[in-house]
């Protein structure tokens, strides 16, 4: 899905120590405003799926949610979710989708809206945005262990 025109950059990441255990998530724009929490037990990918959800839940207008996680970037580029719908929530091979519980949500919101299109970066690659969710992710699972 092509970005909306004047489209607000948003980049999510999701930090876990040990999978599972102690997790953080976190989004930020280039014009300051962030947020992140976290979890005590919960798994990087939990993470990553709700640094994006809460970035669109706190985000209004067209965004680009520019992550650092191909599961998520690639559920909505090469449409996972509408299999997943197809099939009663379940994948290609026939197993419950892991997470449904943030999925569900951010699908929903993603679909409602119309003016949400996701981005790929690649994580500790000298991108400051990333790097900056990535710390601010990392210091949220500390907080929470």
């Amino acid at each position: 899905m092509p970005a909306a025109e004047g489209a607000l950059e948003v980049w999510t990441d999701g930090a876990c120590s040990g999978n599972p255990g102690p997790g953080g998530w976190a989004w930020a724009t280039r014009d300051g405003r962030q947020d992140s929490g976290g979890e005590a037990g919960t798994t990087n990918q939990r993470m990553e799926i709700r640094a994006a959800l809460e970035a669109v839940r706190a985000l209004d207008g067209p965004l680009v949610v520019v992550s650092d996680s191909t599961y998520v970037v690639n559920c909505f580029r090469d449409g996972w979710w509408k299999g997943w719908l197809a099939r009663g929530w379940t994948t290609s091979a026939r197993k419950p989708v892991v997470s449904r519980d943030l999925w569900e949500p951010l699908i929903t919101l993603v679909n409602e809206r119309g003016d949400v299109s996701f981005r790929w970066v690649k994580g500790h690659s000298g991108d400051e945005m990333n790097d900056l969710v990535d710390a601010l992710a990392v210091e949220q699972s500390r907080a929470v262990a």
